[in-house]
């Protein structure tokens, strides 16, 4: 073929407890006295009757901190003023209330209903509006906020915590599962440092609708339940060059199974609390890990091999639809393996291995490119947490558990791309056959998704005589590389060694997998532009068609979703200060 692409870029190196204090423990005792009894109530039984209807009531719905603050510590020093923390896991802060007028902006059915047990007219009522806007707290909840460190860029960053959120309680719904919900942009807490404790509506639009469009993607990410906007001015300096300007504050309540992060075991190491630390993990794998035997003395060894192999499949997944992090700091690398802390993100258009959504990102260090090395970077800081907690044997152990990353990542990468273009089974030469197409991509700067997107509409007989329609755009992009017809007589005989396999069969199961629509920048600065303008129909319209990612809508064919973007987001930047 006259030509070798070489390993790609992504390719290369992977080759190569305590208890709180009793006045605590008391009020919160006497909370509980008065709370409502229902059958929603948070109590973890699977047998129990729940009601076959969802609530359209917060008073007569439960949520509880007692699971977290009956078994790890809370700051006994209960004012709301930033300091050094120390000695605990939580500090007690509660949301401060905005001062002007509160406004619903969106909703997601599927949390309310199906995480938080709502039904979805709760949100017609005023003090479902309170609760998610941080004005009112639900009787028998301690709003806490989470002190966690962090290697930030790099560098120790020492004690970060939640400056800004609030996890106001622990539900368990009528599945059994349990959720933590949060809030964000609630108001300072002890950890808020320099900050105001505030989101602006712009970046909590970003949040809302990613964490969402996440979800329906098929990655793990934590889930917004809201989006609240109010008219208290918030002044942000949004690419940090020196032009403050007024924007309006905003709160998303998000939920997740767990909020607990790298940089929560990192702080704990670096203040050698060690047996603070020892309960934390204790906690952690037992109410999250529980196929791990709490009376192993190598459960820490397991906890950490499974959050080795998580992490690793998790930024494979991120990859397989080009979405880079924009701030891969431990601090928002998730224990669980889930997304969270949506910041500078952004889904890959060209594709472009030095990606990057951040632009305060000088060094190019959470480039798209880098990420899996950086997840290398991150799992190796927790592993340096967990060293005073293991013995010799075991910290050898779990050094070769970390050496196992590459593979880890380098299997599911692999697999991700090359069941996105359609192959069954495995053959030797996949590898080449996705390190090519990527090649080719990188030189015409051909569109990440939309490539296999149509790769996944395109007939093998059009792609036999280079028959390509002038819908498939990128696909044109892409057949302009003088390499082409080498490629695509590579990828064709191999889809010929697909047992069983049929025509309708590819294309049905490929645009299973590769979406059309992503949250593009420019789609989600065009909502956030109309939301400043109180707006709201773009994130509405954007909130529908993220939740089916892969069918053809014709409303968002018509917004032109899925086609080249704009002509005024050719050089768009992406906000940083949120």
């Amino acid at each position: 073929m006259g030509w070798n692409p070489g390993v790609p870029w992504l390719l290369t190196w992977v080759v190569l407890v305590c208890q709180a204090g009793c006045c605590l423990l008391d009020f919160i005792d006497a909370a509980e006295s008065f709370s409502h009894v229902c059958p929603f109530s948070n109590k973890s039984n699977l047998n129990q009757d729940y009601c076959e209807r969802n609530t359209n009531s917060v008073g007569v719905w439960s949520l509880s901190s007692d699971s977290l603050i009956a078994m790890l510590p809370v700051d006994p020093i209960q004012e709301n003023s930033v300091r050094t923390v120390q000695d605990c896991i939580f500090s007690v802060a509660y949301p401060t209330p905005f001062k002007s007028r509160v406004l619903l902006v969106a909703v997601s059915k599927d949390v309310l209903e199906n995480i938080l047990d709502f039904d979805a007219s709760i949100k017609e009522t005023d003090d479902f509006l309170q609760f998610v806007s941080g004005g009112k707290v639900v009787l028998g909840s301690i709003p806490l906020a989470h002190r966690y460190g962090g290697n930030q860029f790099g560098n120790w960053a020492g004690q970060l915590g939640d400056g800004r959120a609030h996890l106001i309680g622990v539900y368990t719904n009528r599945f059994g599962e349990r959720w933590e919900l949060h809030l964000k942009g609630s108001g300072k807490t002890p950890y808020s440092r320099n900050g105001d404790g505030r989101a602006v509506l712009r970046s909590s639009v970003r949040e809302f609708l990613c964490s969402e469009a996440m979800h329906y993607l098929g990655i793990p990410t934590s889930r917004a339940a809201s989006l609240v906007v109010s008219d208290d001015d918030v002044w942000r300096d949004q690419f940090y060059n020196g032009s403050v300007k007024k924007e309006r504050g905003a709160v998303v309540l998000r939920v997740a199974k767990s909020w607990f992060r790298i940089g929560s075991l990192e702080i704990l190491a670096h203040s050698r609390e060690l047996e603070l630390q020892r309960t934390l993990l204790d906690f952690i794998i037992q109410e999250h890990f529980p196929s791990i035997n709490m009376n192993d003395s190598n459960r820490y060894l397991d906890f950490f091999s499974k959050v080795v192999v998580e992490t690793a499949n998790l930024i494979a997944l991120w990859m397989s639809v080009g979405f880079a992090h924009g701030v891969c700091n431990t601090d928002n690398f998730s224990l669980l393996s889930i997304t969270i802390d949506y910041g500078p993100f952004g889904f890959m258009e060209s594709y472009d291995p030095n990606f990057v959504p951040n632009t305060s990102d000088d060094e190019r260090r959470y480039k798209i490119g880098n990420q899996a090395k950086v997840g290398m970077f991150n799992l190796n800081k927790l592993l340096q947490s967990l060293q005073p907690l293991l013995g010799p044997r075991q910290r050898q152990l779990a050094s070769q558990i970390l050496e196992g990353y590459s593979e880890h990542y380098y299997t599911h990468f692999t697999e991700l791309f090359r069941a996105k273009l359609g192959l069954l089974g495995k053959s030797e030469d996949d590898n080449y056959l996705i390190a090519f197409l990527l090649r080719l991509m990188e030189d015409t700067k051909a569109d990440f998704t939309m490539t296999f997107r149509q790769l996944s509409e395109i007939t093998q007989n059009q792609l036999k005589e280079l028959h390509i329609p002038q819908e498939f755009w990128a696909l044109r992009d892409l057949a302009k590389h003088k390499s082409f017809l080498d490629w695509v007589t590579i990828y064709l005989l191999r889809l010929e060694r697909n047992m069983g396999d049929s025509e309708t069969k590819r294309r049905k199961r490929m645009t299973a997998i590769n979406p059309r629509y992503v949250l593009r920048n420019w789609m989600a600065e065009s909502a956030v532009r109309k939301a400043e303008m109180n707006d709201f129909s773009e994130v509405h319209f954007l909130q529908q068609v993220l939740q089916h990612p892969f069918q053809k809508q014709a409303a968002a064919e018509k917004s032109g979703y899925s086609h080249r973007p704009p002509a005024w987001a050719k050089d768009l930047k992406i906000s940083c200060s949120s």
